[in-house]
């Protein structure tokens, strides 16, 4: 007996252990899929949406520009670039002698006005004896004219001398007029003032201070405590107030300027923390930031020429708004960065207490330099040895 074998059944018998790890391998696939897509729907839900993230950012911070105050002769450079300075250091000393010979001038001449004021008020209390001299004689005319009146009827004294009494008793009374016009215009110079507040006094001292900072100023300081850069200036240059010479960068005030795109601004609010990331020192290095400030306006909005989408062919771009950040001024020190380096940035947005917008205005000054305020400290200090030197027994 011969049995037939049915093609058809031997290809499905040897089909099903494939098609069995087929869809194994199918199931698998989907399962991983369903996990991951699981796992970020969760990482989302409690991470993800709490966070927003651009590496548009980059580091910025004050350039101060050093430029002169007064024309000059560029005769010292005492910084290069990179250099660290301080505030009130010199940094380029422009030649002195024409503003030390300006100085000695004003100095002298307001030796010679104290002197010459003393004598005003030398010459009110001499006017003042003068006054007093004026009004006895003048007593002692009237007295004459009334004595030589009461005698000229008994022929005691003649009319001739009674005349010549008259004329000395109005000559006394001119003399005394004129006495005290003199007191009354020698007083109005220095009334109520004292010899130092004395207007003409006053005046030659604010030359002296203008001249002593002229000199000051010939020596160029630095504004603020950071680090040379862009050293422009040469020896024996002559430059003219307001000339860049070099700029200071102060480092330990650098922040970031992060453009975030529009449509992730909703939910940003200031004073919401921030990590960053410097591509200088890679994800191993993170500083700590604070959302100082949302822009104002895109990047396109203040640009030099801005986009006109008035007319002609349009494509909508998404535009990007700077935000402020401000970085640990401690983490800046232990790892500095320099303007311009490329951050990247995630803002933690959990919080949304905070405002768009600041609500009150600043309390103090956002930025202030205290370099220049001893050249007038000490240019007052100056005018005050002047003023004792020659005041005498005056004050």
């Amino acid at each position: 007996m011969t049995t037939e074998i049915n093609p058809n059944a031997q290809a499905a018998a040897a089909a099903a252990p494939g098609n069995g790890r087929r869809k194994r391998a199918l199931m698998a696939v989907a399962a991983v899929f369903v996990l991951a897509l699981l796992a970020w729907l969760l990482w989302y839900a409690f991470v993800g949406r709490w966070h927003v993230e651009t590496d548009d950012a980059y580091v910025q911070g004050n350039v101060v520009e050093v430029t002169p105050q007064v024309a000059g002769t560029v005769v010292a450079i005492n910084a290069e670039d990179g250099m660290k300075v301080v505030a009130g250091q010199v940094l380029v000393q422009l030649d002195p002698n024409d503003a030390r010979v300006a100085l000695e001038q004003a100095k002298a001449n307001l030796a010679t006005t104290v002197r010459q004021v003393r004598g005003l008020y030398n010459a009110v209390e001499a006017g003042q004896a003068e006054l007093r001299a004026r009004e006895v004689a003048l007593r002692k005319a009237r007295e004459d004219v009334a004595r030589r009146e009461g005698m000229v009827a008994s022929g005691a004294v003649s009319a001739e001398e009674l005349a010549h009494a008259r004329d000395a008793l109005a000559a006394a009374e001119a003399a005394l007029s004129s006495a005290r016009e003199d007191l009354s215009r020698n007083r109005a110079l220095v009334d109520a003032t004292e010899l130092a507040s004395q207007p003409q006094v006053q005046a030659a001292a604010a030359e002296v201070r203008a001249a002593y900072l002229e000199l000051q100023r010939a020596s160029i300081v630095a504004p603020v405590t950071g680090y040379v850069a862009q050293r422009k200036v040469q020896l024996g240059q002559r430059v003219a107030p307001g000339a860049p010479l070099m700029t200071v960068v102060p480092l330990e005030q650098a922040w970031v300027e992060a453009n975030f795109k529009e449509t992730q601004l909703d939910k940003l609010r200031l004073g919401q923390p921030v990590r960053l990331t410097a591509d200088v020192y890679g994800s191993g290095v993170e500083f700590d930031g604070r959302l100082a400030s949302l822009g104002l306006g895109t990047g396109a909005a203040f640009s030099l020429l801005p986009a006109q989408n008035a007319s002609g062919n349009w494509i909508k771009i998404v535009q990007r708004v700077p935000v402020r950040i401000e970085l640990d001024p401690e983490q800046l020190a232990e790892h500095p960065l320099r303007l311009g380096m490329s951050m990247a940035v995630d803002v933690s947005v959990r919080d949304q207490d905070g405002p768009v917008l600041p609500a009150v205005q600043p309390a103090k000054p956002v930025l202030q330099t205290q370099a220049y305020a001893k050249q007038l400290a000490d240019a007052d200090a100056l005018i005050r040895g002047i003023v004792a030197a020659n005041l005498g027994r005056h004050g």
